[in-house]
């Protein structure tokens, strides 16, 4: 996909916002939400759209969107754990009913605490006992909420009631049930998106450093769910910004054949000193290399990001 145009570029940013906007509505009122469910399966379609747009463009966006989301942290994180889950299962071949569940259960998990997570995300001194009650009895209000609007899929109810569950990642794989693969499928992402993204009491960690947590703590085997994690998003998904051994700030513009050398846009040596113009460089091509990443915070003074987005057209898009 080719963006020819700033009113292109607020258009495609626009579809992504209105589609927060849309689920932040929801999750905040289920009660006064007709037809549930069907508004569950639409955002999931919208999402799917907006994926086989353009794949990398849509992380892109979305990573940017969710380091600066208007509309609170709990529908930010619904959505990026919606998307994440939609490419992993793609990545496992998960057959289409059982990705709608996980997919479904991702933009809905927390709706059992979607105020509090709010609320959560802006708190500097550690949860009350009150909030941690809350906290624990989340995944099963979420079930029942679910439930009283009409949601009867079993795994999609259970994935939710089993999100936070510990017991989830004892068994391999191939030999548990569907809704237990897929409430770790969940579990990891969870995981992995909550570390990205900023809060009051903490700063966000890089994409690379979550990535590295996940592989080191989904057992000392290989995992299947965090390898497909990682292979989908890359070791610096789209959006997110690295430092060059340059000393040079990057944000990442595209995934490579290799996951840790993606296609960047130079931007300047800080947030502060930033170049006219961003310039396009594919670290698997040699210097400049990535030295680190950096947590979403390091982009505070906006870049220009349809003269960003404006140089993918110039790159091979991945899988």
């Amino acid at each position: 996909m080719q963006i020819e145009n700033e009113n292109e570029y607020e258009d495609l940013l626009g579809q992504w916002s209105d589609l927060e906007s849309g689920l932040s509505t929801l999750l905040n009122n289920p009660e006064a939400t007709e037809e549930f469910g069907p508004r569950i399966t639409q955002y999931d379609r919208w999402i799917q759209s907006l994926i086989e747009q353009d794949y990398d463009m849509g992380l892109y966006l979305l990573f940017q969107l969710a380091s600066n989301s208007p509309v609170g942290y709990s529908a930010s994180h619904a959505l990026v754990c919606g998307v994440l889950c939609h490419l992993v299962a793609t990545e496992l071949k998960i057959i289409p009913s059982e990705r709608d569940s996980l997919v479904h259960a991702a933009l809905t998990m927390n709706i059992g605490m979607t105020a509090l997570q709010d609320e959560l995300a802006n708190q500097v001194e550690k949860p009350t006992p009150k909030q941690q009650a809350a906290i624990r009895a989340h995944p099963i209000k979420g079930a029942m909420i679910l439930a009283s609007k009409g949601i009867y899929e079993d795994d999609w109810l259970d994935i939710v009631t089993l999100h936070h569950d510990e017991s989830v990642e004892r068994t391999d794989l191939p030999v548990v049930s569907t809704s237990i693969r897929l409430s770790r499928i969940l579990k990891a992402v969870d995981r992995y998106a909550a570390m990205i993204s900023p809060r009051i009491s903490r700063a966000a960690r890089s994409a690379a450093v979550s990535a590295r947590t996940i592989m080191t703590q989904n057992n000392s085997k290989a995992d299947e769910v965090a390898n497909a994690l990682l292979k989908t998003v890359g070791l610096y998904p789209p959006g997110t910004y690295v430092r060059l051994d340059s000393g040079e700030l990057a944000v990442v513009l595209r995934r490579s054949d290799a996951v840790d050398q993606p296609y960047v846009a130079i931007l300047g040596q800080s947030s502060e000193e930033l170049y006219p113009d961003p310039v396009l460089h594919c670290t698997a091509e040699g210097k400049p290399q990535i030295r680190n990443a950096l947590p979403a915070s390091s982009g505070n003074n906006q870049p220009h990001h349809f003269k960003i987005l404006k140089l993918s057209a110039k790159i091979p898009q991945q899988a």
